[in-house]
């Protein structure tokens, strides 16, 4: 026999809640993705399936909307962290880790190149792998990729997370990396948590200075590029360097 609707204390208005697993077949998130695939789901009934199962008084499906609500998007939603997650009601730890871990693996997918190449030949090519990557950084990261050659990404380096200035971001950190690795050549990247497509005094004497370094060494800086939300500045591209 089905289990009947839970049905609100006596004096209050009549509220029914059905679980996800007492509806049709044909709604219920798991049930539909199976026979219609994921792009038949709404944002909340992917985030329900993450979530897995509901409160006393709510569904899965009810507190994944109410997620979505509360930050307005899944993009937003994906900027936000454990703690910021288990502060709404339905969401605890696991839970919060599970659907922050699937956004990092599609953020790391969409980074892959369609033809699975490290080699790098020009802004788009980093652009490409970094923008879903850096893009909803609530925090500044700065990192140096360590060329070979041909162009090939040795390493994906990087020197801080958090404030990006001259005083942080010392050229002895970047090419010790480089050295190590035998690379032949830098590009530096970081990113604009604001969104803003404005190169700052900062960046400009960052750029300098790693450029000079660079120069003494024999180990060129090709480009400096910041990430801007979907946008980006190079620094080459604007003939800056």
């Amino acid at each position: 026999m089905a289990n009947k609707p839970k049905i609100t204390n006596v004096g209050e208005p009549a509220v029914y809640r059905v679980k996800i697993k007492d509806w049709p077949e044909g709604e219920r998130p798991r049930e539909k993705m199976i026979a219609r695939g994921a792009e038949a789901l709404s944002d909340a009934e992917l985030l329900a399936i993450l979530i897995n199962s509901g409160t006393g008084k709510k569904s899965a499906l009810d507190v994944a909307r109410d997620l979505i609500h509360r930050y307005q998007n899944v993009r937003e939603l994906s900027r936000r962290t454990v703690k910021d997650l288990t502060s709404q009601e339905g969401i605890g730890p696991a839970r919060a880790i599970n659907i922050l871990a699937a956004f990092e693996l599609g953020r790391r997918s969409a980074a892959i190149a369609d033809d699975a190449s490290d080699t790098i030949s020009s802004p788009e090519d980093v652009t490409r792998r970094f923008i879903p990557k850096m893009r909803d950084l609530t925090h500044e990261r700065f990192v140096a990729l360590l060329l070979n050659n041909s162009g090939k990404i040795l390493r994906e380096y990087t020197i801080t997370d958090g404030t990006v200035d001259s005083t942080v971001v010392h050229p002895r950190e970047v090419f010790r990396a480089a050295v190590s690795e035998l690379a032949t050549s830098v590009i530096l990247l970081h990113n604009h948590p604001s969104g803003k497509k404005i190169a700052s005094r900062a960046d400009h004497d960052i750029t300098k200075q790693m450029v000079e370094a660079g120069n003494m060494i024999d180990i060129p800086v090709q480009d400096h590029i910041i990430i801007c939300g979907n946008d980006y500045i190079s620094f080459k591209e604007n003939g800056w360097m």
